[in-house]
């Protein structure tokens, strides 16, 4: 079994992280420049309107832009590029012109089925290009095969009671020919697991890839809603269509 540790970031996206600081230091926030940031959508007014916070608890106004019809729900991850208008105004961060925004799959910790997790989570292979765990979701950049002919099962099993740091990611393809790999992102809400009471622990997460049985292991503490680090995704990346995971 091969077990692997994330460190390295994808260079692209830090450089343009540093333009931008660089830029916005100097000269305020030119219109002309993009942030690319995975947010949580939260809501308002009895969720009749939406706003986005960063995992550094920065909160964004959608005052102008661009919107998908996407069904967008309250606690759900997206992509979100966008272009900041102000500075902090009536309560927000900031107001932001919104570019486009991607929904990412977003998931609880699925339910044990003991001898049934293979038939039904499945075993299909995929290749894990990051995972980072930050604002209490375990986020998952991968790559799998598709056909086109089936949606698939994507999920984190928590298998072993007696370890509940110890998780499963699963992939179930239902038998869908594997014609074109496809890069894609999920994000697991970690809040059912136990409260490590501000310690930190080890999160591992066994799959299975292309290579064989793979191990991940990631620094866990549920009081840390925050992990200082850049972007684990390239900036050219957007997320799969929702169409093709569940």
């Amino acid at each position: 079994m091969k077990k692997m540790r994330f460190f390295g970031l994808a260079f692209a996206i830090v450089a343009a992280t540093a333009v931008f600081q660089s830029c916005s230091d100097d000269v305020g926030y030119p219109l002309g420049f993009e942030w690319v940031s995975i947010v949580t959508i939260e809501s308002l007014n009895d969720g009749a309107d939406l706003f986005y916070r960063l995992d550094d608890g920065s909160t964004l106004w959608p005052s102008a832009g661009y919107y998908r019809g996407h069904n967008l729900e309250d606690g759900q991850r997206a992509l979100l590029n966008y272009t900041i208008l102000s500075d902090s105004l009536d309560g927000f961060s900031h107001f932001v012109k919104v570019n486009s925004i991607d929904p990412i799959l977003t998931k609880e910790i699925a339910e044990d089925k003991g001898e049934e997790n293979d038939a039904v989570y499945g075993t299909d292979p995929v290749s894990v290009q990051s995972m980072w765990i930050d604002n209490g979701f375990l986020h998952a950049w991968f790559k799998a095969n598709f056909g086109g002919s089936r949606k698939h099962f994507i999920n984190l099993v928590q298998a072993n009671a007696a370890a509940p740091y110890e998780l499963e990611f699963r992939h179930n393809a239902y038998d869908d020919p594997q014609t074109t790999s496809i890069y894609g992102i999920v994000c697991f809400n970690l809040s059912d697991l136990p409260d490590t009471d501000g310690e930190e622990v080890t999160l591992t997460i066994r799959l299975h890839t292309f290579e064989g049985d793979e191990t991940i292991e990631l620094i866990y503490n549920s009081a840390a809603r925050h992990v200082q680090q850049e972007m684990s995704y390239p900036y050219w990346w957007e997320p799969i269509d929702t169409q093709l995971l569940n």
